[in-house]
């Protein structure tokens, strides 16, 4: 047992360099450097090349420089603007003093230089307060979200639900939901285009429209996606898609309807046959055209679903996960962890899918959201607890 020396524990130098360069490894600098360097790229393409464009021809380097200078300083309020401006004049004005020696002359030319410090140490204080303002209501958004998420497991005596979410960001766009009703549970997988608060702040919207309309209509997973269609393309200005999947597991039945808009294709394992199947079916993604279009190509399919046989419902930040050599996960991995754990719990497909994912980006972090379900049938409790026998005899292995 180690006891910690709290003597030792008072802030002193060492301690404040620990802090000050604490994560500052070379992987994580290199990656917000090239983040950074995105941004600045992201700055010139709106400040100028978009404005080449428009008008057809090359602007001069000094014109450039005033647009990217006066797009930059927009993003600032009046306040903070007028602090740059004067702050960024006094190192101007002082150093043409200093050029040209007159800084003995110009009475006022020794403030010059201080102004200037002071000036921007203060605004960038100010700006670094309110980004951290910001992230503690991103940091409560994402709790908040994380909250409404549906629990991770869900156990029945016919149907096992185990489900696996990380935000690429803070806040992200993917949504997953089990929801129970007196019929049966629907499962309920989707991605919204974009990331970040605006693609959260969508998902969270479609949660509480998809959890009404199944409590109070039960729909079918095709009328299910034909309301919410209605519902993304309520703003014609708005251009947000949405992929998604719903698969219906009834109560009274072993089988399961399943819808797919535009999403990845999930995969289904069978026990009886000991392989694993996409299951393919056309459907544009919401958002992208009329629903009476919609209505035209979303194809519904009915499957089997016996004990021992499990569907895994995944986005696509999953199947493209890359790692540090810029290599994609894949479909076929999935396809292939699904065929060898396909017949055992949902917990532990997940959990092996997860393991094989980690090994497999290292240190290298998803760009995407990732989010992915198993749901699979319990067999009968006798062939239960030999499965049960193997799968810890494999983990004890």
């Amino acid at each position: 047992m180690s006891l910690k020396n709290e003597a030792q524990s008072g802030y002193g130098t060492r301690k404040f360099y620990q802090e000050y360069v604490s994560g500052m490894s070379r992987e994580r600098i290199s990656k917000e450097l090239s983040a950074d360097t995105e941004r600045l790229k992201l700055l010139y393409k709106e400040a100028v090349e978009d404005i080449e464009r428009q008008q057809g021809q090359h602007l001069p380097g000094h014109v450039k420089f005033m647009q990217l200078f006066s797009d930059l300083t927009q993003r600032l309020n009046p306040t903070r603007r007028l602090a740059f401006g004067l702050g960024s004049a006094s190192f101007v004005v002082h150093y043409l003093l200093s050029f040209f020696g007159l800084t003995n002359v110009v009475f006022f030319s020794g403030l010059l230089l201080p102004f200037g410090f002071i000036s921007m140490f203060l605004l960038l204080l100010v700006e670094l307060l309110e980004k951290s303002d910001v992230q503690k209501e991103i940091d409560l958004a994402r709790d908040i979200q994380l909250s409404l998420l549906p629990g991770t497991s869900l156990n029945k005596e016919n149907l096992e639900v185990y489900s696996f979410a990380h935000t690429a960001k803070d806040v992200g766009g993917d949504y997953l939901d089990v929801i129970e009703t007196d019929k049966g549970t629907y499962v309920i997988i989707a991605d919204v285009s974009g990331k970040g608060l605006s693609a959260a702040l969508y998902m969270v919207r479609m949660q509480a429209l998809v959890n009404l309309l199944i409590h109070k209509e039960q729909p079918s997973p095709k009328d299910l996606f034909l309301q919410l269609n209605d519902f993304v393309k309520s703003n014609s200005k708005d251009k947000t898609f949405v992929t998604g999947c719903v698969a219906f597991f009834p109560n009274d039945k072993e089988e399961f309807e399943y819808v797919r808009a535009g999403h990845n294709i999930p995969v289904y394992y069978s026990r009886e046959r000991d392989a694993t199947f996409n299951l393919k079916a056309n459907g544009f993604a919401l958002g992208m055209t009329s629903t009476s279009m919609l209505g035209q190509h979303l194809e519904v399919k009915r499957f089997h679903f016996k004990p021992g046989d499990s569907v895994l419902l995944y986005t696509d930040g999953l199947s493209e996960a890359r790692n540090t050599r810029g290599e994609e996960y894949g479909t076929e991995r999935i396809e292939s962890l699904m065929e060898i754990y396909g017949s055992l719990h949902s917990k532990t497909v997940v959990k092996k899918i997860q393991s094989s994912l980690e090994a497999f980006i290292g240190t290298e972090e998803p760009a995407d959201d990732i989010t992915f379900t198993c749901i699979h049938r319990p067999e009968s409790p006798a062939t239960a607890a030999t499965k049960a026998i193997a799968e810890t005899t494999e983990v004890k292995g």
